[in-house]
This record gives structure tokens, C-alpha cells and sequence, in this order.
């Protein structure tokens, strides 16, 4: 049996090994209790899901759970995470929970914990929740004290009219431009909303994988080698571009009209860039995490700007965001966190920001990426390593007496930054591996010094 992985993603498991009844209860059980002892409001949270298959059993037995601890529970059904986020914060709750593996494969599901004003726990908070739960110390109500749970399925509508209400936009620009779009949800939880937001654009949509059954597929995480049929959607439908979103729609990736990817990096990129121009305010700030390309500096340089960097996480980028105030900020991997929305990577505030740039600018999309500053990322993996701390401690004496190096450890492993490149390797929060991404100026360069890199991990595989 595999174990449990707990992070400030929450927690996730393999359905039936990791994830059972059992865990699914006592983390449940345990969330009720931390919200119990840190709330200071009404005792209710609200729950959603990404939509993949048996999705809807673990929703009952989270439901049943927080009525049984005393909770009001406000099911919104199948949602992405950010429309989960936005409604915890709205409906001012204790808490909030989003029952999804992410981008986790089909077999994966599990819960995302939120705080009242719809942002993840952070390392202390999770540090705490999952004290709570190894104590196995649980209220519960009785029968005098259960609340029927109430479903509200309003939010997708919610979250669409706030998005359109954002002030940055220019809406009749948007919609003027006639934007041709193939959509790939997976079948998940962007399968409705995101094509609802595309048509309030004035966007023609071509669903490709939006019938909402929560059976992927594909691989679902929206990188280059799992789009393959979508690229070949918006060639063939002589689309503008292609979106695709992961299973619980937090992460906004592209394909440009020629089928090729827009880069998962220039999502945040072209956003930042829209963001910034049209801010008249001295805070031009920016936050990314310390994985996310280098053309958000360029970018931030051209429009005045300054860029923060955190360790990976959507919870530590909003902190930072926070801390330094930041106008725009959000991660590599297609996260867009634009705060006059909400503190959560969404991939709605990434489609109409990113629309508007679009439009602003009046070139193909292709052309539009060739116009960004010009990095390659390799991202890689290695899997099944006896002792991951050792093999970054390790790394580092590597690169220890290099004078142009800038070493940088945190939680966030290590990240060791070039004049010309940059290596950053870390554990995943969510997966039982050791990332390592590299960026140069050319791919043929950063796959290089990743295959460097990797080459120092092989003596510690089992």
C-alpha cells in the first residue's frame, strides 16, 4: 500500500490503496476539528469536486462526515477549485474543501483545504490539521445538532459574472476579436464553465473534451505530450488557439493555431505583461514561484515592474503576494493568481486576461509567442530515490565553489542560478518524486543540464 501524501496541496492517494474509507473519514474528521478550533463564525463548509469518475462517493462520505461533526455543509457540486474558493469566501465560511487529485492521473482523488477566506492552509496551518488528525481526538454532533447539508449549483454562474465584471477588461475589445477556440476539460470539472465563459466573450467554442463524465482522455495534466489531440483539433477546426485545463481547472495551458504549444510558462507571461501595462499605480509587483521562467523579470523590467519570488505552491505565492502587494503573480505551470479576483490560481482570470492580450495585440498567436522573451524549460522527474534529501545535499557540493552561482536553499530544495541557465530541484508536493527544471536559451542547452543533473542521482535509485 502506498502512503498518503499530505501537503500544503492537502492530501491525495491512490483510490482504494492510499485513499481509503478509512483516511478519507479521518482527515474529514479532522479538517471539522480544525475549523471548530479556528473559526469564530457559523460552522459551515462548503465542498465541491473536480468530476472525475466515483468522484461522487467520496463526496457523500465528506458530506456525511462534516453533518455528523455538526457542520452546515453547502454542496456546489462539481467545480473547479478556484469556483470552490470563491464560494467559501463569499458564503463566509469556516472552511472549505475541494475533493480532487488536480492533474493527478484517473486513479488519484483527494482533498484540498481551504481557510474561510478561500486560500490553502499554509505549512504551519497543515503542520496543525494533521497533528489533529494523528490524535484521532474528534467531536461529534448529536442527532439534536445535524443540519441537513444544502446543495447550491449557482456558483459556475457566480463565478463567470465576476470574472466578467473585473474592472482591467475591456470586453467589447474581446469580443470584437471573434476568437475561434477548441476546448479540452478532460470531461472534468472546466467541461461547463469554461466554455460558458468563452461564449459571454463573443468566442466560437469547438468542445472537445467537455462532456463532463470525468473519464480523461488522456493523461490529464495539461503538458505538451498529453495534448496531442488537441493540437490536432485546432488545426483541423482552423481555430485562433486551443485551452486546456486540468481536472479541477486551476491551470490554463494553450495551444497556438498552428497546433504547437503556446508553453505552459507563457500563460503567466502573456497575463503578467496584460496586468502590468494597464496598472497605473507605482506597485507593479509581481510574484512567481522560484520554478517559473525568467521572462516574467524581462517582462516585469519592460513595464516597470518588480518580481518576488517563493517556494513552489499556490499557498506560498499568495503569501508572498500578500506581503509584497503584488498586482499579478502565479506559477510556470499555467497558474494565474490575479488578486482583484480572488487569492487562488484560476484558470477563468487567466482565460480573460489572457484574451484581452490577445486582442490587444492583433497578431496570430504563434506570432504573439515569438514576440515574448525566448527561454527553454526542460522539466523532468526522478522517481524511486532511497533518500531525496541526501541527493540535494549533494548537489549542492557540486556546485559549491562556483563564483557565478547564487545558492538558494529553503524548503523549497535548491535552486542554483546562472548568468545564462538556472536548475531548480526539489520533492513534489504532490507526487513521490524529485522534480528538476532547468531554463537556457536553448532546449537542446536545458536538456542537457538536466541530463547532468540526473546522471548525479542514479548511484541513489533502489
Amino acid at each position: 500500500m502506498s502512503d498518503i501524501i499530505a501537503s500544503v496541496s492537502g492530501i491525495r492517494g491512490i483510490t482504494g490503496d492510499s485513499l481509503t474509507p478509512h483516511n478519507i473519514t479521518k482527515f474529514t474528521s479532522a479538517f471539522a476539528e480544525y475549523c471548530r478550533r479556528n473559526s469564530r463564525g457559523k460552522l459551515k463548509i462548503v465542498i465541491g469536486r473536480d468530476g472525475r469518475i466515483f468522484g461522487d462517493i467520496i463526496e457523500q462520505m465528506v458530506m456525511s462526515n462534516l453533518a455528523l461533526s455538526g457542520f452546515e455543509v453547502i454542496n456546489i457540486g462539481v467545480a473547479p477549485t478556484p469556483t470552490v474558493q470563491i464560494a467559501t469566501e463569499d458564503l463566509k465560511c469556516a472552511g472549505g474543501i475541494s475533493i480532487t487529485a488536480s492533474h493527478n492521473p484517473q486513479i488519484w482523488n483527494g482533498l484540498k483545504f481551504l481557510n474561510p477566506d478561500g486560500t490553502f492552509l499554509d505549512e504551519k496551518q497543515v503542520e496543525e490539521f494533521l497533528k489533529i488528525a494523528d490524535e484521532g481526538k474528534f467531536k461529534f454532533a448529536g442527532i439534536e445538532n445535524l443540519i441537513p447539508a444544502e446543495n447550491d449549483f449557482t456558483w459556475l454562474d457566480r463565478h463567470v459574472e465576476k470574472v466578467l465584471k473585473l474592472k482591467i477588461l475591456n470586453l467589447n475589445k474581446i469580443r470584437k476579436a471573434k476568437f475561434k477556440v477548441v476546448v479540452d476539460a478532460v470531461n472534468s470539472s472546466g467541461s461547463v464553465i469554461v466554455p460558458m465563459l468563452l461564449e459571454r466573450l463573443g468566442c466560437k467554442v469547438i468542445k472537445l473534451f467537455c462532456d463532463g463524465s470525468g473519464k480523461f482522455p488522456h493523461t490529464p495534466e495539461p503538458i505538451p505530450e498529453n495534448l496531442k489531440l488537441l493540437s490536432k483539433a485546432v488545426k483541423k477546426n482552423k481555430a485562433d488557439f486551443g485551452i486546456s485545463v486540468d481536472p479541477d481547472a486551476d491551470r490554463l495551458v494553450l495551444i497556438t493555431e498552428k497546433g504547437e504549444p503556446f508553453s505552459e510558462e507563457n500563460t503567466i507571461t502573456a497575463v503578467s505583461n496584460f496586468v502590468l501595462k494597464n496598472t497605473s499605480s507605482k506597485n507593479k509587483n509581481v510574484t512567481v514561484n522560484l520554478s517559473t521562467t525568467r521572462s516574467i523579470d524581462d517582462i516585469a523590467k519592460k513595464n516597470n515592474g518588480k518580481v518576488f519570488r517563493s517556494p513552489v505552491g499556490e499557498i506560498n505565492v499568495v503569501k508572498e503576494m500578500q506581503k509584497n502587494k503584488s498586482v499579478i503573480g502565479g506559477e510556470g505551470s499555467g497558474g494565474v493568481i490575479y488578486p482583484e479576483l480572488h487569492y487562488g490560481r484560476d484558470s477563468l482570470a487567466g482565460i480573460v486576461l489572457i484574451l484581452n492580450e490577445f486582442a490587444d495585440s492583433k497578431k496570430k498567436i504563434s506570432e504573439y509567442k515569438s514576440s515574448l522573451p525566448r527561454y527553454f524549460i526542460s522539466k523532468t522527474k526522478r522517481e524511486n530515490l532511497k533518500d531525496p534529501d541526501k541527493i540535494l545535499k549533494e548537489l549542492e557540493k557540486k556546485y559549491r565553489n562556483d563564483k557565478n552561482v547564487i545558492k538558494i536553499w529553503n524548503n523549497d530544495g535548491l535552486k542554483i542560478d546562472f548568468k545564462n541557465y538556472w536548475i531548480h530541484m526539489r520533492k513534489s508536493n504532490t507526487e513521490p518524486i524529485i522534480r528538476i527544471i532547468t531554463e537556457a536559451g536553448s532546449m537542446t542547452e536545458a536538456e542537457e543540464i538536466a541530463n547532468d543533473v540526473l546522471s548525479h542521482t542514479k548511484s541513489d535509485l533502489k
